[in-house]
């Protein structure tokens, strides 16, 4: 026979009550939720949170203190973490490690912040700095040194852009915080009253009674749910791509970082060679109509110094290929040098040479301008934690990761570069590219600033190939779908061992190669150059979510000091 209702209702009670099956529930919610799981999968991101506010009215029934809300919280946030990115690891094991057990333990201070909160300042209040504490803090771990926002809640819908195409108002923030209000709706309507009467004692109107309760809760939370995406449905359907048409052509060279790229690998190959290579692919592909070609990150490998790079063979070679192809440009990722001419003028990150003197080494990329046009350098500035930058107060501890022979940090630059052409027909004036370097592709303001100082194409350069066949490099593809949509600008992606793609102004892939495999792309793009809500203005959320995490953390620590 089947379980009675009662039983089942009970079984559920049980369930709801037990910290441990909150505390694994709610992080395979979020996993699930996670990209790259296809749709209707991130609909699981609309309730990964509820077992978390579960746990804490359990643990505050129970009357936990709050080191013991600590300790299942991080338990929560490091199973997230664990499932979700465990494949940093795959690049080097340490970092893989400290990323997600450090990651964990930043994200639990805004939850720490809320349980004292809602002790002190009652339900509503509680439940308001849940939402404003997280939401301040994805801004903060945008902007400050141990930046890893690769679990800001509004990625999370990278995979399903048709649901999130309000995002050219609110940016990646706006998904965070419809995760947060709909995890609230729902718990509300699960938890948030005394539970219902007895159904076989209850009389008619009682029963009413309760049917209208049942609505009455469950109407927010299905609102909560519905109105995005009914949003996002009609802003999709009326979306037209903007701007004049450019054909370009991305490169995946299929270098593998380990065995291929740097010299010790088992396999290496020449820098000259890997040149090459991307030149004949460059070759098999472009057409007399192509304006761009893209090569990925780090494809240029050996030292450039940059007072001299018209005398690199690179360039000169790069050149020459442009030289059979008028009105062609490239851009390539590459590894430079930049040297001061003094110890007072050197940057914080340069190092010394007794035969050099003060230097910065970067992660850039190129820009050639034809075959004799300007070159024209940006250095990546939104540098990986623990890989291409240590904070100063960090790096006698934990020093830096070495994956290809540069030990200590990156230099970096304040302004975004954009790449444009000094010597093309007005025609080709239009076609001004961002030149993102991989990592900083996860920033929606960052990039946005790049399509302020007038980018109307952004092309990610790459090289996903340390975390192997993983879900690391997909979901870094699918988050590029957001900056699409963001900015209302047309995607070229070059990754050195994929996937390389396009993304349309909706954030749809039009276009992409496989993974592991030697390839190029050629595809025609748009050159929108209208700028978004969210471009003009910024994080919006992210910056007022700061400021009234301050002012109710003031009023907490006030009334506590006043009782």
């Amino acid at each position: 026979m089947p379980p009675s209702k009662e039983k089942l209702s009970l079984s559920f009670k049980d369930f709801a009550n037990k910290p441990w099956l909150l505390t694994l529930l709610g992080p395979l919610l979020l996993w699930a939720g996670w990209p790259v799981h296809p749709a209707p999968a991130p609909l699981l991101l609309l309730v990964g949170l509820v077992p978390l506010l579960r746990l804490a009215q359990v643990l505050r029934a129970q009357g936990a203190t709050g080191r013991r809300f600590w300790r299942w919280t991080y338990l929560y946030l490091l199973l997230w973490n664990v499932l979700t990115t465990y494949w940093v690891g795959y690049s080097t094991v340490g970092g893989g490690i400290a990323a997600n057990v450090l990651n964990a333990a930043l994200q639990s201070l805004p939850l720490v912040a809320f349980w004292h909160t809602r002790c002190r300042a009652g339900r509503a209040v509680g439940y308001l700095s849940f939402v404003v504490y997280w939401l301040a803090f994805e801004q903060l771990h945008l902007t400050w040194d141990l930046s890893w926002p690769w679990l800001t809640l509004g990625n999370g819908f990278a995979a399903v852009p048709g649901w999130v195409q309000w995002y050219e108002y609110t940016g990646q923030l706006g998904g965070s915080l419809w995760v947060l209000l709909a995890n609230l709706a729902v718990f509300r309507a699960l938890f948030g009253n005394e539970p219902l009467p007895d159904r076989a004692a209850a009389t008619n109107n009682e029963q009413q009674k309760t049917n209208n309760e049942t609505l009455t809760r469950w109407l927010p939370a299905v609102l909560a749910v519905a109105l995005p995406l009914l949003l996002s449905f009609v802003i999709n359907s009326r979306w037209q791509e903007k701007g004049p048409a450019a054909e370009v052509v991305v490169v995946q060279p299929n270098v593998d970082p380990f065995e291929e790229k740097f010299a010790g690998g088992a396999r290496y190959i020449t820098p000259e060679a890997q040149r090459e290579r991307m030149i004949r692919l460059t070759e098999q592909t472009v057409t007399p109509q192509t304006r761009l070609v893209l090569w990925p990150e780090t494809s240029l490998e050996e030292y450039h110094w940059e007072h001299s790079l018209d005398a690199s063979p690179d360039v000169q070679r790069i050149r020459q290929l442009l030289s059979s192809h008028p009105g062609l440009r490239l851009i390539s990722g590459m590894t430079s040098v930049g040297t001061y001419p003094s110890k007072e003028q050197a940057s914080k990150t340069a190092r010394h040479r007794d035969d050099v003197g003060y230097y910065d080494v970067y992660n850039a990329a190129l820009h050639v301008d034809g075959a004799t046009g300007p070159t024209q350098v940006y250095h990546k500035s939104k540098l990986v934690p623990g890989v291409e930058k240590v904070p100063s107060w960090l790096e006698a501890a934990l020093g830096t990761i070495n994956l290809g022979g540069v030990v200590g940090s990156y230099g970096s630059q304040e302004q975004r570069t954009v790449f444009r052409s000094r010597t093309a027909t007005p025609a080709d004036s239009a076609l001004r590219v961002a030149p993102v370097i991989c990592y900083e592709s996860i920033y929606s303001d960052y990039v946005s600033e790049y399509v302020r100082r007038g980018a109307t194409l952004i092309g990610i350069i790459t090289n996903d190939g340390w975390w192997s066949d993983s879900p690391g490099y997909q979901q870094h593809l699918t988050y590029g779908r957001l900056r699409a949509i963001e900015t209302r600008r047309d995607i070229a992606r070059s990754a050195n061992t994929g996937v390389s793609a396009f993304i349309n102004q909706r954030g749809d892939i039009v276009q992409q190669t496989g993974w592991w495999v030697q390839a190029a792309s050629r595809y025609t793009v748009h050159l929108n150059d209208e700028l978004t809500f969210y471009t003009r203005h910024g994080e919006l959320l992210g910056y007022a979510a700061q400021v009234l995490a301050v002012l109710l953390l003031a009023w907490v620590l006030l009334h506590r000091f006043v009782k």
